[in-house]
């Protein structure tokens, strides 16, 4: 059986990816912030007549990388077979409301984290001649929508540092993939819309989408654990997973004249309305942490 290291493996995304690669014959090691987070999750594998290994490890914290991949090397004797990077944060606010601490952090885990476990798994791939890293790009990743900034630019990085990465060691055996999805109902998602500050310029777009919010039409973290397993079993796997009708969509946008695609999305969420209201008084860059996992 393959090893397989998923990250942020304790909520959303990266949960069920864990327990469905389990469940399909995978030995995943997921890692997770707390003991009590990893307990957790182990006993819901549990739940599901699978086992998986859990690893305590901060993904902001290059100390806490290196120990907690010393343990997954002694575990899996030489380093894992395929890495899947689902970590994420997303902080939701218009580039005024985003402060400069919640962009770096936002930085740090989408992108600067990914790089850390790459750096760190890639040594033992290339001595085997194979491997499979997997990075959890979104629909963010595609298209700049507004109100998202911070998060489409880690995520438009993570896509371009990707697509470096496999051009530069393809030749060694190992095999990278995106999966980039559309909208699948999950924790952070509907934390990040809570968090959106009440005192805002941006308060109307705000309001905007914590309608549009509940009322968009998502799919299950499930799909997106099911995706991830086909690009781990194909033989020969895409380089790029679209998972939703939207994802396809925002790849059209990309060629679509600027002009046209600023003046929809604008729309969606009624910025010309936003853009004539005063400035809040005795307010600053929005601070609050963005929500964490997937």
């Amino acid at each position: 059986m393959k090893h397989v290291v998923v990250t942020g493996a304790t909520s959303g995304i990266g949960e069920a990816t864990a327990l469905h690669l389990a469940a399909h014959g995978f030995r995943v090691i997921g890692t997770a912030r707390s003991a009590e987070k990893a307990e957790k999750l182990r006993a819901r594998a549990a739940e599901r007549c699978c086992a998986l290994t859990t690893v305590l490890m901060e993904l902001t914290d290059p100390d806490s990388c290196r120990d907690g991949f010393a343990e997954i090397t002694d575990l899996t004797q030489g380093g894992p077979w395929a890495l899947v990077n689902n970590a994420g944060v997303a902080p939701v606010g218009a580039f005024e409301d985003v402060s400069d601490a919640t962009a770096r952090a936002t930085l740090e885990v989408n992108l600067l984290a990914t790089a850390r476990l790459t750096r760190l798994v890639l040594p033992g791939m290339r001595r085997r001649g194979s491997g499979r890293i997997v990075n959890m790009s979104s629909l963010g990743g595609i298209v700049a929508m507004p109100l998202n900034s911070w998060y489409a630019a880690s995520k438009f990085a993570l896509e371009a540092l990707t697509d470096s990465l496999r051009m530069e060691t393809s030749a060694c055996g190992i095999r990278y993939s995106l999966i980039e999805p559309g909208l699948i109902d999950t924790p952070m998602v509907t934390n990040a819309l809570a968090g959106l500050p009440l005192q805002s310029r941006y308060a109307h777009s705000y309001a905007v989408l914590r309608r549009l919010g509940p009322a968009a039409p998502t799919r299950t973290a499930d799909v997106v654990a099911r995706t991830v397993r086909r690009a781990l079993e194909a033989r020969r796997p895409r380089r790029r997973y679209r998972i939703g009708l939207e994802t396809p969509l925002a790849h059209l946008a990309r060629i679509t004249p600027a002009a046209v695609t600023d003046r929809v999305l604008r729309a969606a969420v009624r910025l010309d309305h936003s853009a004539h209201q005063p400035d809040p008084q005795n307010t600053s860059a929005h601070t609050s942490g963005a929500p964490r996992d997937r």
